[in-house]
């Protein structure tokens, strides 16, 4: 059978996503085996112009020339996939949106700040149609599978839209809250098996929040371990400050 012609892009990001693919060692030769990868910025010096099956997106959108590149990526791909935070949600540099954009260029580049115009910065979907979604920073690799998988096979691939709380209740993880550490795990959306706190950390609210977080429930935790609604508010916005361009409309 034709393998299906794939490319890994990134856009704004730290590129940590596709280093997760990188080190997979074995796993990476078995994926090998079933992808044409032409392009890989990460792993090979190749360039690839023309169509595409399968296009893996890292990275959020936060200029015109990001917003030019994407639909033009788009417009030469069957399959768009996007990858990990930066791409599925704006991820933390989303957090950008919360200030003014002449203030943040001065602060950034100061007086050469005009040679570099930006934009809010928005999560893939914001601006193109997308396939798959792989959520997480960096991304959970046995997602990342399940997803390149169903992509191969051309059939859906549903995302969880259940609180990590309940992965962590299967892994029989310690509340962290009984810990007095605040955690994002109530209202973040699951599927990476709990990872961060199955190795002793956190979580920081990286995969997007659940269509229907349990408000009650989540506050009433809060109030039992006294911790301030607006901590955990601008916790969440560190990933999710993009969100609040989906509740516009736009």
């Amino acid at each position: 059978m034709k393998r299906p012609k794939t490319a890994f892009f990134d856009f704004a990001c730290c590129e940590g996503c596709q280093l997760q693919v990188a080190n997979m060692g074995d796993t990476l030769l078995e994926v090998m085996g079933l992808i044409d990868l032409v392009e890989f910025r990460e792993v090979m010096s190749e360039k690839w112009d023309g169509d595409l099956d399968i296009a893996v997106i890292e990275g959020s959108i936060t200029d015109l020339h990001a917003t030019e590149r994407i639909k033009a990526i788009r417009k030469r791909s069957k399959v768009l996939i996007a990858y990990g935070s930066c791409a599925t949600i704006g991820g933390v540099n989303g957090m950008k949106n919360s200030f003014d954009l002449d203030e943040v260029g001065d602060c950034v580049y100061g007086e050469g700040r005009w040679f570099f115009p930006t934009e809010q910065t928005r999560a893939i979907h914001q601006v193109v149609p997308v396939e798959y979604a792989v959520n997480g920073c960096p991304v959970y690799i046995p997602e990342f599978l399940s997803v390149l998988t169903a992509a191969l096979q051309g059939i859906p691939y549903a995302v969880p839209d259940y609180a990590v709380c309940i992965e962590c209740r299967m892994n029989e993880n310690e509340c962290l809250y009984d810990r007095g550490i605040t955690c994002l795990g109530p209202v973040t959306r699951a599927g990476c098996n709990s990872w961060c706190v199955n190795n002793g950390n956190l979580c920081y609210g990286c995969r997007g929040m659940v269509s229907s977080p349990y408000v009650k429930g989540m506050k009433q935790v809060l109030e039992k371990h006294h911790v301030p609604i607006d901590f955990v508010v601008n916790k969440m916005d560190m990933y999710n400050k993009c969100r609040e361009l989906d509740r516009n409309g736009r």
